[in-house]
């Protein structure tokens, strides 16, 4: 959360001339609900399901860029779908202290509506990273740079 997925995936998209998909948007879109309502109506398990499904349809869908969510990869079957995708993975990380700048002021993470937000990134981290790198191709820290400096390093590790 907060590493910039959306915003250099979409300007990843734009320079390589390709489709651009957010599997949160897509979820938002069909469920005509925001990410916060699904969790509390359906719970996190239920979010998990229906983001499992988008990516499956996204992924047969043909060249993209994706920007998943965060927690996509929590399910062992999302690992495996990534894994096995004829293209590219990248993980995009940041440094807590960005992520925490980031995701401050915005209300609609709802795993983040928590007592202590840093402790509840750190965590995520912590279980998550593993999980990240497993399937990722290449690893990305969007640190201080720009969306352009970043999108230029993705391109050139393509």
């Amino acid at each position: 959360m907060g590493a910039g997925k959306s915003t250099i995936g979409r300007t990843l998209a734009t320079q390589l001339g390709l489709p651009f998909w957010d599997s949160d948007r897509v979820i938002e879109d069909r469920t005509g609900a925001d990410i916060p309502w699904i969790f509390d109506v359906e719970g996190e398990e239920g979010f998990r399901q229906r983001e499992s499904v988008v990516l499956e349809e996204i992924l047969k869908g043909g060249a993209s860029v994706l920007a998943t969510g965060g927690g996509i990869v929590l399910k062992e079957k999302n690992r495996q779908l990534l894994k096995n995708v004829d293209g590219v993975v990248v993980y995009l990380s940041a440094p807590i202290d960005q992520l925490l700048e980031r995701t401050s002021k915005d209300k609609k993470r709802p795993l983040l509506q928590v007592d202590d937000p840093e402790a509840k990134i750190r965590e995520l981290i912590e279980q998550r990273d593993p999980l990240y790198q497993e399937v990722a191709d290449h690893i990305v820290t969007t640190d201080r740079r720009g969306v352009k400096a970043t999108v230029q390093s993705i391109i050139a590790l393509l």
